[in-house]
């Protein structure tokens, strides 16, 4: 069975974990969630080679290689047991993007079918990440750090994905309710699911 892959990108506080998250728990049946970072971890925990690798990166506080994340999510939208997989905040950045499409083309039994991006303004996302408490200076020095890391990349990843046809943006500045129900309605159409 042929999965279909979606991906979905967003700026810190954009909220997309979340809307993943509903989306998957309202259709249990065909879809599927994971975060980049729950592989890595799900890797880890079942005790195999490729776990025993990423094991050995995080244990000395390195960053996991590229091709090793590549093969732990190709490795986990294989065994899913359900048609429809979103992973949310991939590709981060250009290489990742580039790796991650070298896969898919090498790669029979999955179709990537859509970039969703969850699109809010810089001031709505920071507003959500440090609360509406203004914090101290490192909260906002560590957002825009994270916010400069997100936008710098996101103009060639738009680009490559819009040349595809595969990128859609969805407005991520209303309820979350209204979000849900847009990205979901969009991922069963385009999944025929």
């Amino acid at each position: 069975m042929k999965k279909k892959l979606f991906l979905i990108i967003g700026a810190p506080g954009s909220g997309k974990t979340t809307d993943a998250q509903i989306i998957a728990e309202q259709n249990p049946d065909t879809i599927v969630h994971y975060s980049t970072g729950d592989l890595l971890r799900e890797e880890v925990a079942s005790g195999s080679e490729l776990g025993k690798e990423i094991k050995s990166y995080i244990d000395n506080g390195k960053l996991v290689p590229l091709q090793i994340v590549i093969n732990t999510i190709k490795s986990a939208i294989e065994k899913a047991d359900k048609p429809v997989v979103i992973i949310d905040g991939f590709p981060r950045s250009v290489e990742q993007m580039k790796a991650l499409d070298e896969m898919l083309k090498t790669n029979n039994n999955i179709e990537l079918v859509e970039v969703i991006e969850v699109v809010v303004s810089q001031e709505v996302a920071k507003e959500r990440v440090l609360g509406r408490a203004r914090g101290t200076d490192d909260n906002v020095e560590v957002f825009n750090n994270r916010m400069k890391v997100y936008t710098e990349p996101l103009a060639e990843i738009e680009n490559f994905y819009s040349a595809q046809n595969k990128l859609v943006k969805i407005n991520g500045e209303r309820t979350i309710e209204e979000i849900v129900a847009d990205m979901e309605k969009e991922i069963k159409e385009k999944a025929g699911i």
